[in-house]
């Protein structure tokens, strides 16, 4: 990671935006988290969670990288994994297994290079049934994200864990290749949280959160650029016409279309 926080230091130092931002709001209430139904928490074997958002009634984006189990580099059984939609204070607004998952093709859980394993860590997962809630309404995308763009995030993590909180405010403070560098607070749990800019009136998608890294001592958060990759890991999903295959390692095989795919272990 030094070498990559080197070349950030780089980029950015010299051109830094100014904090603005705002302190993260918990969504303790159904009034404070009316609008945000469509973010959840994302239930790994549980033991783990991370964030991530409905995109469509049956697909939720969140980090690539959440699909693999961090000692052994393998993808986890996709049956032991659960969206939790809207989840606050020991409920949900709904619940749903994962019947298969398309990571972006050039990922690689474990790369050595963080600045090519963040630019890639998107991931779609496709629900056993929609979730046709009129309280939920997936989130659109938008596009790229210019420096200095006021974003905002809805996330889970570490210590507020039983509730998303809201930072209405942060910063780009710029970008390399797929990758942003975020002035928002985030933490464990938070990665595939959605990065939200306000757009045609309306809030949209336009990064999700990969990562934590630190810019000349003060922490930071990076986020996969979705117009650098989202539409990839779409094509994943939509080319997948195969029998479920067992879950794969991340250096282990591709199918004939060059996707990468996380399936159930059995089916």
């Amino acid at each position: 990671m030094s070498r990559f926080i080197a070349s950030l230091l780089a980029l950015f130092f010299a051109t830094a935006v100014p904090a603005q931002d705002t302190a993260l709001r918990r969504l303790d209430t159904g009034e404070d988290s009316k609008g945000w139904g469509a973010v959840g928490r994302l239930e790994i074997n549980g033991r783990g969670f991370c964030t991530g958002a409905l995109i469509a009634p049956d697909m939720v984006l969140t980090a690539a990288h959440c699909l693999f189990d961090r000692k052994t580099g393998k993808a986890h059984d996709l049956t032991a994994v659960e969206f939790r939609a809207g989840w606050r204070n020991g409920r949900a607004e709904a619940y749903r297994n994962v019947r298969r998952a398309a990571v972006h093709p050039d990922y690689t859980y474990g790369e050595d290079v963080l600045l090519d394993r963040v630019q890639n860590d998107l991931a779609i997962l496709q629900l056993h049934h929609p979730i046709q809630n009129t309280t939920i309404e997936p989130f659109e995308t938008a596009g790229r994200l210019r420096k200095g763009s006021k974003i905002g995030v809805v996330s889970y993590a570490v210590g507020r864990e039983a509730a998303p909180s809201f930072q209405e405010a942060c910063r780009v403070m710029g970008r390399h290749r797929g990758v942003y560098v975020l002035s928002c607070d985030i933490d464990f749990g938070s990665s595939g949280a959605p990065v939200f800019v306000m757009q045609d009136g309306q809030m949209r998608i336009a990064s999700v959160v990969a990562a934590k890294a630190e810019l000349d001592g003060d922490k930071v958060a990076l986020g996969a650029a979705l117009d650098f990759a989202l539409e990839e890991v779409q094509a994943v999903m939509a080319n997948d016409k195969v029998a479920p295959i067992v879950s794969v390692t991340p250096l282990q095989q591709r199918n004939s279309t060059g996707a990468k795919f996380v399936r159930p272990n059995g089916g």
